[in-house]
């Protein structure tokens, strides 16, 4: 997958976004804490791509994604630490055909930095498979492995409660994808187009 390919951006803004969840709800479970939030929904989005994968074409975009996350402490008197499980079902539907992709990953820290100032970086492990499929079911593209990446939270006055903590930015990939990165664009536009 080109690091310009929708999958590939949204995986980061998705990466970015769980990241921001998490610093609202963070955690991976210690074996003898109870979790401090233990958290599951589901988010639906429905929306219109007027120039998908930058060729201009219009494609009506729907998904849903079922989401687990933790929330739990390690040690008292740290910053807790998050973990999301996210299985989701993606259709694009273009002039031409559609196709779905279905997404199962997991998010998690692995490590917090207090810069003393107020924010914390987390450095993000987000691992799992994306697979694309034709209408008649076939797998066009894959996406499997796990990247890293970090991102900046503010954690206002309490680094041991995440509800008032406030995702600031996306600071990139520490490492990159260990898996096989299918071009998504070049698999779904004979498709759609």
């Amino acid at each position: 997958m080109s690091a310009s390919s929708p999958i590939r951006r949204r995986g980061m803004v998705a990466a970015a976004a769980a990241a921001a969840l998490a610093a609202s709800v963070v955690a991976a479970p210690s074996a003898m804490a109870r979790p401090l939030e233990n958290v599951k929904f589901t988010e639906e989005d429905s929306f219109t791509d007027m120039n998908f994968c930058d060729v201009g074409l219009t494609v009506q975009v729907d998904s849903t994604a079922e989401v687990h996350v933790l929330f739990n402490s390690r040690k008292p008197g740290t910053a807790p630490f998050f973990k999301a499980n996210v299985a989701g079902v993606t259709t694009y539907t273009g002039p031409g055909g559609v196709v779905t992709e279905r997404v199962r990953t997991v998010d998690k820290d692995l490590k917090i930095t207090d810069n003393g100032d107020g924010t914390m970086t987390i450095l993000v492990l987000a691992t799992g498979n994306a697979a694309v499929y034709d209408e008649s079911g076939k797998a066009i593209a894959r996406n499997p492995g796990q990247v890293r990446y970090e991102v900046l939270i503010d954690y206002g006055d309490d680094i041991t409660d995440p509800s008032d903590d406030v995702f600031l930015e996306f600071l990139g990939l520490v490492k990159g994808s260990t898996g096989r990165t299918d071009d998504f664009c070049a698999a779904v536009l004979p498709i759609l187009e």
